[in-house]
């Protein structure tokens, strides 16, 4: 008797030692086949690094959706360098998106932990801490699924962007696909489609609002102005006006024309400048 229970409690052992066994036999498996698929997908940093803004992933899915519903509005996107770009919008985004983005190599675990701690509080997944390195990637390369591996490979491509394409570029590449509403890609189409002027030319509150699209571009914008957009708007726009960083000459110089204007006497009392004959 006590023979047979002995067999029986080896027997599930050995069937646990091979469940166990083909498990990670699976597991190996997998990590190589995608591992494999990374070194197939692996982007050319180098063309990336200097050549045009791509076409990003998003972009093209965008495309593609346009084309089975034909009643979404057109693409809008049409590329800028970045030296076109306010300082002002670039500060703005920055503090919105990334405020650490000058200090960390891809991944702000700060920020990951301060976002997990108010999450757990909040009972809820309500903020995220993606740096603006695995946003641009994110947008690039991959798609919006949640998906553990989409994940996974978000991360390893950060790791690579990160090492082979300046903080600068990396900007750029951002800027100049990141979606502002539906069909609105990158600061230049925003800008026109918003306030129709080129991006090089908004105000420091233009730059302010563009930068409080980018969470939720489809419902809160410059167009919709909701309640949530304003709130963010004038929280980014605090922090900028507090914290200028690179943009200050370009913010003193706004304000010291504006109060120029209100000052000069030529202007009506609607406050738009008299005309002169």
């Amino acid at each position: 008797m006590i023979w047979r229970r002995k067999r029986s409690a080896f027997g599930r052992l050995s069937r646990a030692g091979r469940i166990f066994r083909w498990t990670l036999r699976l597991v190996l498996i997998a990590v190589v086949a995608d591992l494999f698929y990374l070194t197939i997908a692996w982007p050319d940093w180098k063309a990336l690094a200097t050549g045009p803004v791509p076409k990003s992933n998003f972009i093209q899915a965008y495309e593609s959706r346009r084309r089975e519903e034909r009643g979404l509005p057109r693409l809008s996107w049409t590329p800028v360098p970045l030296a076109s770009i306010p300082k002002t919008l670039i500060r703005a985004v920055i503090l919105a998106e990334d405020a650490r983005f000058y200090e960390h190599s891809g991944f702000d675990l700060i920020a990951f932990k301060e976002a997990m701690s108010y999450n757990l509080a909040e009972g809820r997944l309500a903020l995220g801490a993606s740096t603006i390195s695995q946003q641009t990637v994110k947008n690039i390369f991959l798609t919006a699924s949640r998906d553990p591996l989409r994940k996974w490979h978000e991360l390893v491509l950060t790791w690579g962007m990160e090492r082979n394409l300046t903080k600068k570029r990396i900007l750029d590449l951002y800027l100049n696909i990141a979606e502002f509403g539906t069909g609105i890609y990158g600061v230049q189409a925003a800008s026109l489609a918003y306030f129709g002027v080129p991006v090089s030319q908004i105000t420091v509150e233009q730059a302010a609002a563009l930068a409080a699209t980018l969470p939720s571009p489809d419902k809160n914008n410059p167009g919709t102005h909701t309640s949530a957009f304003r709130r963010r708007e004038h929280k980014i726009l605090d922090r900028l006006l507090r914290y200028p960083g690179e943009a200050a000459d370009a913010i003193a110089v706004q304000y010291q024309h504006d109060k120029a204007e209100d000052n000069d006497p030529s202007r009506s009392a609607s406050g738009s400048r008299a005309e002169t004959w």
